[in-house]
């Protein structure tokens, strides 16, 4: 009799690398971006342009907008004509022996990061939200497996474009290997058109 494991519920984690590194005027809109002003919270550095891809960064918006479809027509699958769009996108500065807290992302549907310089082992972690009720009874495992870990490192490196679900918690741990500082790109996104059921009095316009 065969026996086999099933995965039941997966969360969905999409990585595509671009492949070119970005150009002259594109590394020039990074350049502007920093002196605009870096402002450090919570571990590492963000950008005070919060909506860099409104003026900057063309192409690579373009790069990012084509796979956020995919990922749309592969992942959810809407049943519905909808528009995904990016709203937010900002700069993360992270210097060696910096991190990034555990934390999720409010008020968007997919969010998404591209790695613009990294350095060996550089990672994003995501943690399953659900631990807390799988660890009501405690067992430690003599290995860590799909099934019993509580955290995926998911290593990056340049041009990697990473887009997951907003919901799920995700950090930067300390990277001990680093040298240089760390420079990536988060954006998020939401949806126009209509969602829900009219029947089940769930429609909404958006």
């Amino acid at each position: 009799m065969d026996a086999k494991l099933e995965l039941m519920f997966p969360i969905p984690a999409y990585s595509v690398k671009k492949e070119s590194d970005l150009d002259l005027s594109e590394k020039k809109d990074i350049e502007d971006i920093i002196e605009e002003g870096i402002r450090f919270d919570a571990g590492h550095s963000f950008s005070n342009n919060s909506y860099i891809f409104n003026t900057k960064l063309k192409k690579l918006k373009e790069f990012c907008e084509h796979h956020i479809k995919i990922y749309v027509e592969e992942v959810i699958s809407p049943r519905e004509e909808l528009d995904f769009y990016i709203t937010q996108s900002w700069l993360n500065i992270t210097k060696p022996g910096e991190y990034h807290r555990i934390h999720s992302h409010s008020n968007s549907i997919i969010s998404g990061a591209f790695y613009i310089q990294t350095d060996v082992g550089q990672k994003l972690s995501f943690y399953d939200q659900n631990m807390k009720f799988k660890q009501t009874i405690k067992i430690n495992p003599k290995k860590a497996t799909i099934w019993n870990s509580d955290a995926y490192d998911f290593k990056v490196t340049n041009n990697q474009l990473l887009l997951f679900p907003a919901w799920i918690d995700h950090g930067v741990k300390v990277n001990e290997k680093q040298t240089i500082d760390a420079i990536s790109l988060s954006f998020n996104t939401f949806v126009k058109g209509t969602i829900g059921d009219e029947l089940q009095y769930s429609n909404l316009v958006l």
